[in-house]
C-alpha cells in the first residue's frame, strides 16, 4: 500500500522533461489514480503514458465530501498503490490533497512524492524577490472592501516580517485583482506576476508598484497567474 503524489504539467503545452523519467513506470504501477475530474485523469494517462485504459479514477476536489473521503482511502487501507494529482503542477500545494495525505499518514500508509514544477516555487525563483522568508495565502477575499483591507494587510506583514506574500486568483478575474492591487498598495510597493509558468507564453513581470500605475497594463484574464508582493526591492 502507498500513495503517490505525481506531479503534473503546469500548461497542456508544456515540456514532458520538465517530469521525471520514471514518472510513467509509477504510473504504470498503480491501481487507481485520484484527480480533480475524471477528465482531468484521463488526459494525464494518456500524457504521460500513452495509454487510456480503464484504470479507476476517483475524484477529489474542493466538494469532496468526508464521507466521500472516507471511499477514497479504502483502497489504500485494502493494501493497493494509488496516486493522486492536482491541475496545479503538485499535490497538496494549493490543492485538496494536502487532508488525504493526513489521513493516510493517520493510517501509517506511506507516501512517496515525486518531484515536479510547482507555480508557486517557480514564481518565487522567477521574481528574485528572495524566499528566505515567504507566506503564500491562495484565493483572496472576493467582497472589494475585505480584498482591499487584506491587501492593505498583507503589505503590513511583508514590511514586519521581512516575507514576501503570494497568492492567486481564477485567471478570469486577474486584471480585478491587479486593479485592486494597484488602488491599495503603497506606491514603493513591489509586485511581481508570474504568467502561464512552463508554457511558450511564460512571462514574469516585477516593478514597483509605481510604475505599475504608470505603464500599459498587461491582459492577465483567463491566463494562470501567481501575484507576489514584497517590501524589499
Amino acid at each position: 500500500m502507498t500513495l503517490y503524489l505525481l506531479p503534473n504539467l503546469l500548461a497542456e503545452e508544456g515540456d514532458l522533461a520538465l517530469l521525471p523519467a520514471h514518472l510513467a513506470e509509477t504510473v504504470t504501477s498503480l491501481q487507481g489514480l485520484i484527480a480533480e475530474s475524471e477528465k482531468g485523469g484521463r488526459a494525464y494517462l494518456k500524457r504521460i503514458t500513452g495509454d487510456v485504459r480503464m484504470m479507476p479514477i476517483s475524484v477529489l476536489s474542493e466538494h469532496t465530501t468526508r464521507d466521500e473521503m472516507d471511499e477514497l482511502m479504502k483502497p489504500l487501507i485494502k493494501g493497493e498503490l494509488w496516486g493522486v494529482i492536482s491541475d496545479g503542477g503538485l499535490p497538496c500545494l494549493a490543492d485538496p490533497g494536502s487532508e488525504l495525505v493526513a489521513r493516510a499518514q493517520k493510517r501509517g500508509i506511506p507516501v512517496q512524492a515525486l518531484v515536479g514544477p510547482s507555480s508557486i516555487i517557480l514564481a518565487l525563483q522567477l521574481s528574485g524577490m528572495g524566499a528566505q522568508r515567504f507566506a503564500f495565502h491562495g484565493y483572496l477575499p472576493r467582497p472589494l472592501d475585505e480584498l482591499k483591507t487584506t491587501i492593505l494587510n498583507l503589505e503590513q506583514r511583508s514590511r514586519r516580517e521581512k516575507a514576501v506574500q503570494l497568492f492567486i486568483e481564477a485567471p478570469y478575474r486577474n486584471m480585478r485583482l491587479l486593479e485592486a492591487l494597484l488602488g491599495a498598495l503603497n506606491p514603493n510597493m513591489q509586485l511581481a506576476i508570474a504568467c502561464d509558468l512552463t508554457a511558450p507564453t511564460q512571462s514574469v513581470i516585477i516593478k514597483p508598484v509605481s510604475k505599475w500605475r504608470a505603464d500599459p497594463l498587461p491582459e492577465l484574464n483567463d491566463r494562470p497567474a501567481v501575484f507576489l508582493i514584497s517590501s524589499s526591492s
